[in-house]
């Protein structure tokens, strides 16, 4: 398209929505975009870039009539900008149509796709590639923190993206990443997940398979070595496949893990030789799995196992992962992109590892389309009972999912509590902050899991427990000045 075209993106909030709104920014578009509401971290992403957000959904949004809207994923028949689109013959098309069309077609796709480690691996494999000086593009599904952005468009050969196995749009059900065409596939992982589209595992099996036959027979797939389902996703490649984890099989073998509370180490063996030895910052065992991903693919192209060991001894993280909010008199509030039951039960491994001694409290928001069914209720008591303290609130907009199908909070309490650990249920935001703020003490570790704003309690947790304790200092103080 002429680069003066005006491009509207219906849903522009979502991770990946505001990274093709900065990508076509970049490209000398003129951009607008609107959502239903904006919440840190792409609300201030894409105030940094100077993209307006119009709030909320609404025909006006679409005046002056724009020359292509993108339609995010997230978006279905009803949304009045969406039926202002169809009633007046607006052009438009998904997300992965424009990344292929304008982005991906003339360049070395990269995709790390799976149900876990996706927006991780993605980061470390841009950052290692840029360490090399190869100018990669890339588009992660969050914000590096190395980059401070979820995107690049460099002028190299490469494009590194994250696949995402949710659909692509109202009109079209198939999954993001089969728009991708990629040259290489990391794939680390595959769990039933994304429970409001996809039936059973088997369908989940069958898109990734889809995905496998797409890789050229000059191409190469980096696999996790463990799984049943992973093994029939990979069964019929075309190209090579090389796989990674601690199984002897492993063309890629990290061994030796180390986890201290600052750092974590370990060691890579490349077809059972000794390769390199590793360490970053970072914690969790997943995270050595998604790193190793990582070297694996780039030393595929070439780059110098030197070179990938510093990048990953130089890697940050990705905002939302891990990452910690606020310190508060010796209390630590971690915020972490929780979706999934398998993903919980390795965020509260971690944490155990990097603050041992700690009391863990995990702060579960059911958000994800897959938390607010029961149909992984049993594997999710299982893994926050891993904590010491369990808050779960209410299942965002419940009303959304059928009765019979949707989460049962009141059981999965009762479960978790039969495992050990105090779990009870508090409403919301405010109601958490009330309840849990006068319990906290210095050494605690609390958890906040959600894939979405949750009300804004990464920042009103903090802020009361700092009223909590400044009201506590000038209690002490007017006590003793009575005393004296």
């Amino acid at each position: 398209m002429n680069n003066n075209k005006h491009i509207h993106l219906i849903g522009i909030c979502g991770t990946a929505m505001a990274s093709l709104a900065g990508m076509l920014r970049e490209r000398g578009f003129r951009v607008t975009g609107s959502d239903a509401a904006a919440y840190p971290p792409m609300s201030d992403f894409l105030a940094s870039l100077g993209i307006p957000v119009a709030q909320p959904f609404q025909a006006a949004n679409l005046k002056p009539r724009p020359d292509l809207v993108v339609v995010g994923n997230a978006i279905s028949r009803g949304n009045p900008e969406l039926e202002h689109v169809l009633d007046e013959r607006v052009p438009f098309c998904s997300l992965p149509q424009l990344l292929h069309e304008e982005f991906l077609r003339d360049k070395e796709v990269i995709v790390i796709a799976g149900t876990h480690g996706k927006t991780t691996t993605t980061s470390m494999a841009s950052w290692i590639f840029h360490s090399a000086g190869l100018n990669p593009s890339f588009l992660i599904g969050g914000i590096a923190e190395n980059f401070g952005s979820s995107f690049h468009l460099g002028t190299g050969a490469h494009f590194i993206i994250e696949g995402d196995e949710y659909d692509t749009a109202f009109f079209d059900k198939g999954p993001k990443f089969l728009h991708y065409f990629p040259g290489s596939v990391i794939l680390t992982s595959v769990e039933f997940d994304h429970a409001d589209i996809y039936k059973d595992l088997d369908a989940v099996e069958t898109s990734f398979k889809r995905l496998v036959n797409l890789v050229p027979r000059r191409g190469r797939i980096v696999a996790f070595d463990t799984g049943a389902s992973v093994e029939r996703c990979i069964a019929k490649a075309f190209c090579p496949v090389e796989r990674y984890g601690s199984q002897q099989r492993a063309a890629w073998r990290a061994i030796n893990l180390r986890f201290e509370p600052t750092r974590t180490s370990w060691e890579i063996r490349r077809n059972g030789e000794p390769w390199a030895e590793v360490q970053f910052s970072l914690g969790g065992e997943y995270n050595v799995w998604n790193a190793t991903a990582a070297a694996a693919i780039a030393a595929s192209y070439g780059i110098s196992k030197e070179v990938i060991t510093e990048a990953l001894r130089t890697f940050k993280s990705v905002k939302r992962r891990l990452e910690v909010r606020a310190q508060v008199d010796g209390i630590t509030v971690i915020e972490d992109f929780a979706h999934h039951p398998t993903a919980i039960a390795g965020t509260l491994t971690a944490l155990r590892s990097r603050y041992p001694g700690a009391r863990l409290w995990a702060i579960l928001e059911p958000r994800s389309n897959t938390l607010r069914r029961n149909v992984l209720q049993h594997d999710l008591a299982k893994s926050l009972a891993l904590a010491d303290e369990v808050v779960v609130a209410n299942v965002f907009k419940s009303e959304a999912v059928p009765e019979a199908e949707r989460l049962d909070p009141i059981a999965l309490v009762a479960e978790i509590q039969k495992n050990g650990p105090r779990a009870r249920l508090s409403a919301g935001a405010d109601s958490i902050v009330k309840l849990i703020a006068p319990e906290m003490q210095a050494g605690d570790v609390a958890a906040i899991l959600s894939n979405g704003g949750f009300g804004g309690i990464y920042e009103k947790l903090p802020v009361r427990l700092k009223e909590i304790r400044a009201a506590a200092a000038a209690g002490a103080q007017n006590h003793g000045e009575r005393s004296s």
